[in-house]
């Protein structure tokens, strides 16, 4: 049977919720999704601010999914630091 690999996802993320993540307080990120987020997904976190790139960036995996009570369209994605 082929194995799957993950779909990597590079999404910006503002500095104070990058932070956040990288110091562990940060487990979840709601999202749109208009990517078809999946359990298994490797997300590469591009620190923001004010729309200008900090040239940080953290991986994280997508280890849970809902979109129990969110906006249409949108999930909260469970993650995991790298």
């Amino acid at each position: 049977m082929e194995q799957q690999h993950p779909t990597i996802h590079t999404l910006k993320i503002e500095t104070e919720f990058f932070k956040a993540v990288k110091e562990r307080r940060k487990t979840f990120e709601i999202r749109k999704n208009n990517r078809n987020f999946q359990v298994g997904d490797i997300l590469i976190l591009e620190e923001y601010m004010n729309g200008m790139y900090l040239d940080d960036e953290c991986e994280a995996e997508v280890i849970y999914i809902t979109d129990y009570a969110q906006r249409e369209g949108y999930v909260v994605l469970g993650i995991e630091l790298h």
